[in-house]
């Protein structure tokens, strides 16, 4: 077996059970993973200096495929109406299967952090077939100083095969795709995708089920700091902008994903940042567009010019869900550090198709509980196949593949940290107003960021606040440098008619969801639910 790079010479790949590999490349950095990579024809290099890769089939995650070994430590702690299981003796199967798949191959192996606080800091490392899943992992998690290296051991084991066929009748999975977690001894294994994000989400997925029992919030959210030291949360799904937003010229950058929040600080899990790249644009976001044109940047499924090798970022004939990975590092005003003091705002974001929520409002401490357990967002049409109107989304705490502990627990977390450090809470529209999608319009960014801007720095609770009729949220009476027709979304439909009947709609789709939730939670959050017209 070749072996190659920096590593702590009593903790090789025999460690984990391989046995007859080529070779194994330790710790790479980028100029050898990219040399690797193109030579192994798995990817291509963008103008500007981005290596770009394709996913195959899988251009996003595969919740179904997704399995905790139920065993003595799992079975009463996990969410199992939330998780899909498999038995010790299925992922031993699995294993063993994928360390035979192995053999004769060569493996890139980094050796990472997850977790900016280092009480809380998990040692990941991860085994990859393919070079470029190598340099995806590296920015994205923390790299160790090179001196750590050499004593390293992990906490954390993930196996990275995506050529490796999974078997539902030996491995207790769903396809030949799978993506099985053993929290128990601290190994994941992933086999027959190549979507790189399965990695990162697999370590966030690890530090949800460990990070609570310490009494540390884990949450699917970005983070940045104002001038004045004052720390903002974003919340959010998929597309709603947490990476945009959160990306502000004007504070600085603590992460754009994930983060824990814990009796210290608030602190990043990660090294990097993962942002949609879907009509990515200089004008809109410079920041993360500037980072498309540097040598480490990874983009994926991106299409490229067959002549030049410049991106089009306009085209989503691959996938909606393009992608581009970078290091944190790559954007000029990021915390260094990865950590901050504990947050005076949190940001709940929702992208609205419907296009009746405000695009800014004030929540109290229950309506906070009660949309944080919610997690709602909306596909819009032609996203999917079969998506031809609006389709409400509701992914509690915001990200409910990831959260392995009953939702109670991590909103019980949550509302206890708000109450201890005084926090304000907002919900940020960033879908459609004037109508739904189709209709409507998108919310124009440089509103939203007036509007952030204004609640972040206290400008927008000066002028006061009016409840809502339909969904009971306070909205602002005026916000600097905004047309105060917009604030209130009836006001920018053409027919008051259709705002109700649609309002009306997803206050329905609401309270048919939280139904799950109520004996879990006093009788505040359940009155904080919208009701069911004007007259409520």
């Amino acid at each position: 077996m070749r072996k190659a790079g920096p590593v702590n010479p009593e903790f090789p790949a025999e460690t984990f059970g391989f046995e007859g590999l080529e070779s194994v490349f330790y710790n790479l950095e980028a100029p050898r993973l990219y040399e690797e990579a193109i030579a192994r024809r798995e990817a291509k290099i963008a103008k500007g200096g981005a290596l770009v890769a394709e996913t195959g089939v899988h251009t996003g995650r595969s919740p179904s495929d997704k399995f905790i070994v139920r065993d003595a430590l799992t079975d009463p702690s996990v969410w199992w109406d939330n998780c899909q299981s498999m038995t010790p003796e299925q992922f031993d199967r699995l294993r063993a299967d994928m360390i035979a798949h192995a053999r004769g191959m060569d493996l890139f192996a980094q050796d990472l952090y997850g977790g900016a606080e280092p009480a809380h800091r998990l040692n990941v490392r991860v085994y990859s077939e393919l070079a470029w899943h190598s340099l995806f992992i590296r920015n994205l998690l923390i790299r160790p100083p090179a001196d750590e290296l050499m004593r390293f051991r992990a906490d954390l084991t993930i196996v990275d095969l995506p050529s490796f066929s999974a078997d539902p009748a030996r491995h207790g999975c769903r396809s030949g795709t799978v993506i099985a977690i053993d929290f128990s001894r601290g190994i994941v294994l992933i086999g027959g995708t190549s979507y790189a994000g399965e990695i990162k989400k697999a370590v966030f997925t690890y530090l949800n089920f460990l990070l609570p029992a310490k009494g540390v919030m884990p949450m699917h959210c970005a983070a940045n700091i104002g001038p004045a030291g004052d720390t903002a949360l974003f919340f959010g799904l998929s597309g709603t902008g947490k990476t945009t937003l959160s990306a502000d010229p004007r504070r600085s950058l603590i992460g754009d994903d994930e983060h824990g929040w814990g009796e210290e600080s608030v602190f990043n899990f990660e090294g990097g940042c993962y942002a949609k790249a879907i009509r990515l644009s200089r004008e809109a976001e410079p920041e993360i567009h500037a980072t498309s044109e540097r040598f480490g940047t990874i983009m994926e499924n991106v299409a490229l010019d067959p002549l030049t090798r410049a991106p089009n970022f306009d085209d989503d004939s691959r996938t909606e869900n393009t992608r581009i990975a970078y290091p944190l590092d790559f954007i000029a005003n990021a915390v260094a550090t990865g950590r901050a003091g504990h947050p005076k705002n949190i940001v709940m974001l929702t992208c609205d198709a419907f296009g009746v929520l405000p695009p800014i409002a004030k929540l109290d401490p229950a309506q906070a509980m009660y949309h944080f357990l919610s997690g709602y967002t909306a596909k819009v049409a032609g996203t999917e196949k079969g998506v031809s109107e609006p389709q409400a989304t509701f992914s509690t705490c915001f990200g409910a593949p990831f959260m392995p502990r009953s939702a109670s627990e991590y909103g019980a977390l949550l509302r206890a940290q708000i109450a201890k450090h005084q926090v304000d809470c907002w919900l940020v529209n960033t879908g459609w107003t004037g109508g739904k999608y189709g209709v409507g319009r998108r919310m124009p960014i440089e509103v939203t960021r007036k509007l952030l801007n204004s609640a972040l720095d206290g400008a927008l609770s000066h002028g006061g606040f009016r409840p809502d009729p339909y969904f009971g949220l306070l909205i602002p009476h005026a916000a600097p440098g905004v047309d105060p027709r917009i604030l209130d979304p009836s006001q920018t439909w053409a027919s008051q008619t259709e705002f109700a009947d649609a309002a009306q709609k997803l206050i329905k789709m609401f309270r048919e969801n939280f139904v799950k939730y109520e004996r879990q939670v006093d009788s505040l959050v359940i009155e904080a639910q919208p009701g069911l017209g004007v007259a409520a």
